[in-house]
């Protein structure tokens, strides 16, 4: 089975997310570690990224929530590690009055394309990020987007314990990534 990291947002995924749930479900998945989940720091969430993507056997898939979407963002335009994609769920909007002052240093969102696979997944009542923002995100990274309805910040709050409608959507993005990888194996 493919390396996946998971990346959670500020303060960390707790036992409720999404996130925690699949860990727990699947043993192989691991989760990257910041110095600190509370008062980020970009480089050094960034090089925790880059250490955990550089200590995988082969190019893993990213499954990112919140914050950590914008890390990727800035993470893929500073590291030159493969990655085979990332499945980027509630892009936050750093203009949202709901965006922490904490995470102020992830605020100068890149919007370069991506050089992996990516989709983006939105909630339209997410009160850290607008459906609008996540499909100008979503053009700007040449990431594929899925609108999932009402669901929050999809988070451990949203009371979706294990996300079955996620998992899914991830399943489809792994199998619509591998193809993508392959056609550029083949083609590039």
């Amino acid at each position: 089975m493919r390396d996946i990291i998971i990346l959670p947002g500020i303060g960390n995924s707790g036992e409720t997310h999404w996130q925690s749930h699949w860990e727990r479900a699947n043993p192989g998945l691991r989760r990257f570690q910041p110095s600190d989940w509370d008062r980020p720091n970009l480089a050094d969430w960034i090089a925790a990224l880059d250490s955990a993507v550089a200590s995988a056997d082969e190019p893993p898939l990213l499954v990112a929530h919140s914050l950590a979407c914008l890390l990727v963002a800035h993470w893929q335009k500073a590291s030159v590690l493969p990655v085979a994609g990332a499945f980027l769920v509630a892009v936050p909007d750093p203009a949202s009055p709901a965006f922490p002052a904490e995470a102020a240093g992830f605020a100068a969102v890149p919007a370069e394309p991506f050089h992996f696979p990516s989709l983006v997944v939105a909630s339209s009542n997410d009160p850290f990020g607008s459906v609008g923002y996540a499909q100008m995100r979503a053009a700007q990274w040449g990431s594929g987007l899925v609108e999932v309805g009402a669901l929050g910040h999809i988070n451990g709050r949203s009371g979706l314990g294990d996300w079955s409608e996620g998992r899914t959507l991830f399943r489809s993005f792994v199998a619509g990534a591998a193809h993508e990888s392959a056609s550029l194996a083949v083609n590039g």
